[in-house]
């Protein structure tokens, strides 16, 4: 089926389900780095399987439709706002990172659960305009095998982060700069 749109709230008095080969991407091992379109990778689960990643967020648009859109919304809009992105890890990370474009910035909060002392989990949080990346590296700052991270677009300059990821030793926050 081709992409449809619809004008206008949609709704479900028995829910939505995505299922079929089309709704989980299976990144190819030693991509190293990928940028990601919403097209392609939006709304599904991106599977990674290269532990050297670098993941670059689409920029962000928030543009208005013009007005020769017509009634509605114009279904070729470039506006990106509230696209997602879920990430999940099948190889161990060593260097593996979710960057966002040079003016924007992310917020929000991921998990890591320390494996090797009795279970722990530490939060840690971003709503710096400073925070550029997620950075994963197998052990402190999370990334072992079963780590999920999702990326929503929310405003021109802000991605929203959030997510579970599992590390080892002294656990450090996976949030940065770059």
């Amino acid at each position: 089926m081709a992409q449809t749109t619809f004008q206008g709230p949609v709704r479900s008095l028995n829910g939505f389900f995505t299922q079929g080969p089309g709704s989980v991407i299976n990144l190819p091992n030693a991509t190293n780095t990928i940028t990601l379109d919403a097209a392609t990778y939006a709304g599904r689960l991106i599977r990674t399987n290269d532990a050297t990643l670098v993941i670059t967020l689409p920029s962000l648009n928030a543009t208005a439709d013009p007005v020769s859109s017509g009634p509605g919304s114009d279904p070729n809009t470039l506006n990106n706002m509230g696209v997602s992105f879920s990430f999940l890890v099948e190889t161990a990370a060593t260097t593996w990172k979710i960057i966002t474009a040079a003016s924007q910035f992310m917020a929000g909060s991921l998990l890591v659960i320390d494996t090797d002392t009795t279970d722990t989990v530490n939060g840690f949080a971003s709503s710096s305009t400073a925070t550029r990346s997620v950075n994963l590296n197998g052990t402190t700052t999370g990334g072992a095998i079963g780590s999920l991270v999702t990326v929503t677009a929310l405003n021109s300059t802000m991605w929203a982060v959030s997510g579970v990821v599992i590390g080892s030793g002294t656990i450090a926050t996976p949030f940065a700069n770059s």
